[in-house]
């Protein structure tokens, strides 16, 4: 396997969760994106309690936060990115309602029906679109909301080499139709599903990178291992360049149906 064709799941935890440590967001995104995100979700209160699985330093739940009343939860498996989390809740003043825990979205300790709201911003991939829709959806409250972001194809048919890439880095990658369809199958009333804007990519998750691979590259200078996880990055960047026709983030919010057993 050469270095460009290596996804992140072929390098050291350590190594990926110092890299993206370094940079606000751990994946495509926007605050306008969760602003608007945000905007089909109904009935949040003070008491609503509100879940970020997947949530990383928290760039987007921040802005959740700012926008949007409830207790907050951020899991993420990487305790490096929950300090820089709480960090982040305790300088925007959050910390009494904003509070990241270590933790994985295959082994969530809520109670049945405990949450108003699932929030995962490019994340569920981890566990699998479908996986995650169908075992998170016993932590709602009937009626309660599932708010997330998922690599999907725009085009039915798509050039080879991006679709060997994404197939091989993501097997459940899949059309917007197809995943519309696995929400509702999955015991959600579809509300909004709408495509990141290209923004998303290009400013606020590849722009960033640059500064911080080169301080990555100076500090592991002669490593390998940390060369071909930054070649690896270059290459997902260049691949969006070539093909963000074919491809690229959307956000899939639905709500629970309440008397559906799945």
């Amino acid at each position: 396997m050469s270095n460009e064709s290596q996804s992140i799941h072929d390098f050291d935890f350590d190594l990926i969760c110092e890299y993206f440590s370094s940079i606000e967001r751990q994946g495509p995104g926007s605050p306008e994106v969760t602003r608007k995100a945000l905007s089909f979700i109904d009935n949040l209160t003070d008491e609503s309690r509100i879940a970020d699985l997947g949530c990383g330093t928290g760039g987007h739940t921040m802005v959740m936060a700012q926008h949007a009343p409830g207790q907050i939860t951020g899991i993420d498996l990487f305790p490096r990115f929950i300090e820089l989390f709480n960090a982040n809740a305790a300088r925007l003043n959050l910390q009494d309602r904003v509070k990241g825990v270590v933790g994985s979205m295959d082994n969530l300790t809520f109670q049945a029906e405990e949450l108003d709201l699932i929030w995962s911003e490019g994340a569920i991939y981890n566990i699998g679109y479908e996986r995650g829709l169908k075992e998170w959806r016993k932590f709602l409250k009937p009626g309660g909301y599932i708010a997330v972001t998922e690599a999907s194809w725009f085009t039915k048919d798509r050039p080879k080499e991006i679709e060997e890439f994404w197939m091989d880095a993501y097997p459940g990658m899949d059309t917007i139709p197809n995943k519309v369809a696995q929400l509702q199958e999955s015991g959600y009333v579809p509300v909004a599903s709408f495509i990141l804007p290209e923004s998303c990519w290009t400013d606020h998750f590849y722009k960033p990178q640059r500064e911080a691979q080169e301080h990555f590259l100076k500090k592991y200078a002669g490593n390998k291992t940390a060369e071909a996880f930054i070649a690896s990055e270059q290459h997902e960047a260049q691949l969006y360049e070539k093909y963000k026709a074919y491809y690229g983030y959307v956000f899939y919010i639905g709500r629970k149906i309440s008397d559906l057993k799945i």
